[in-house]
C-alpha cells in the first residue's frame, strides 16, 4: 500500500519493508547475448539499444563472480546489508538452462545477498527458465524484468524489438505459475508513439498480474538506429515538460499496489546526444513529486478496475 506521505509506491520502500531493512542492486554483466543481435531473430538490435546493451554503468569485470567481489570492495557496499544481484544488460535468461544455472550461481556468493533479479525478453521465457529460477525461491527473493516498452506492436515491430505483447503475456503467464516477481519496462517518448498508445500501454500493463513496474525515458545514444533518426531529422525526443505529462498520466492510472521501480531511465552521459534534461535524474524526481503535490494526484487515482 502507499504510505500516506508518499504518491507512489518507491522500490526502495518496498524493499526496505520486505528485508527489513535498506536492500540495493548489484548489477552485473553476466556477458550474455540476444536473439536480436546474433541474428536469430535480427542483427541490428533494437533501435535505442547501445552496443552494451544499455550496461554502460555497469563496472564488467573478467567474469561474474569478480564483478560481484569488486563491487564488495567499493564504497556502495557500505551504504546496506543486504543486496539483490541485478543481471541487468542484454537478455539475460538467453542461454541454455545448464549456462545460466552456472552464471547465476556464480553471482550468489556472499550471505549478504538476499536476492536474484534478471532482465530479459519475453521470448526468452520457457517453463524450464521458469523451473530453474523457482528453484532459487527457496532462499532467495527472485523477480524477473521484462521488457514490453510498448503494448502497440506496430511501433514494437519499427523499433525493431521483434516479440509481440501476445509473447509479453505469454511469459508473464509462465512466471505467475511458478510464483515469481515480474516487473514491466516500459518506455515513454518512442517514435511514432501518440498518446493514445501510452493510455493503451497502461491499460495493457493494468490487466496483467504484475508486482512492478519500470518506466523509461527515451533517449538517444551513438551507434544506434535512433541516433541515425535523430541525426536525419526523423526523430525528436520528447522535451522536459512533454515527459512529465505522461509520467503523471502513467503514474495516476497505474495499478496502485505496483510497485515503481524506476521513473526516467539513467542515460550514460558520454554517449548521450539527446535530450540533454536526462542526465538530471533529480529533475525528474523533484518536479514529479512537486506536480504530484500540487495536483493532489496519488498513483492509481484514476485507475478503473
Amino acid at each position: 500500500m502507499i504510505k500516506e506521505n508518499k504518491r507512489y509506491n518507491h522500490i526502495s520502500q518496498y524493499l526496505k519493508e520486505k528485508f527489513g531493512e535498506r536492500t540495493l542492486k548489484i548489477c552485473v554483466d553476466g556477458g550474455f547475448s540476444c536473439p536480436n543481435r546474433d541474428g536469430t531473430l535480427s542483427n541490428g538490435g533494437c533501435i535505442y539499444c547501445s552496443l552494451k546493451g544499455s550496461g554502460e554503468l555497469i563496472c564488467s569485470a573478467n567474469n561474474i563472480t569478480e564483478q560481484v567481489k569488486y563491487y564488495f570492495t567499493t564504497y556502495r557496499s557500505n551504504r546496506a546489508n543486504k543486496f539483490i544481484v541485478y543481471f541487468q544488460n542484454f537478455t539475460n535468461t538467453y542461454d541454455t538452462v545448464e549456462n545460466l544455472k552456472q552464471k547465476y550461481d556464480s553471482a550468489l556468493i556472499d550471505n549478504r545477498i538476499v536476492g536474484l533479479a534478471i532482465g530479459t525478453r519475453p521470448d526468452c521465457i520457457t517453463e524450464e527458465i521458469a523451473q530453474l529460477l523457482k528453484n532459487y525461491t527457496e532462499k532467495y527473493y527472485v523477480c524477473v524484468e521484462l521488457g514490453l516498452q510498448t503494448s502497440n506492436d506496430d511501433i514494437g515491430e519499427k523499433i525493431n524489438r521483434c516479440y509481440t505483447s501476445k509473447q509479453f503475456t505469454s511469459a508473464v503467464s509462465i512466471l505467475n505459475k511458478y510464483g515469481i516477481d515480474v516487473v514491466a519496462h516500459i518506455m515513454v517518448g518512442l517514435p511514432f508513439e501518440t498518446s493514445e498508445d501510452i493510455k493503451n500501454t497502461v491499460d495493457f500493463i493494468n490487466s496483467h498480474p504484475l508486482q512492478g513496474v519500470k518506466i523509461h525515458s527515451t533517449y538517444v545514444v551513438e551507434h544506434t538506429k535512433l541516433a541515425e533518426m535523430y541525426e536525419k531529422g526523423e526523430y525528436q525526443p520528447l522535451s522536459f515538460e512533454e515527459y512529465m505529462q505522461d509520467l503523471i498520466y502513467i503514474i495516476s492510472h497505474l495499478k496502485p499496489d505496483f510497485v515503481i521501480h524506476r521513473i526516467s531511465g539513467d542515460a550514460p552521459k558520454d554517449i548521450l546526444l539527446a535530450p540533454s534534461w536526462n542526465t538530471h535524474k533529480k529533475w525528474v524526481l523533484n518536479e514529479l513529486n512537486r506536480r504530484l503535490k500540487e495536483q493532489d494526484l496519488w498513483q492509481g487515482k484514476f485507475y478503473n478496475v
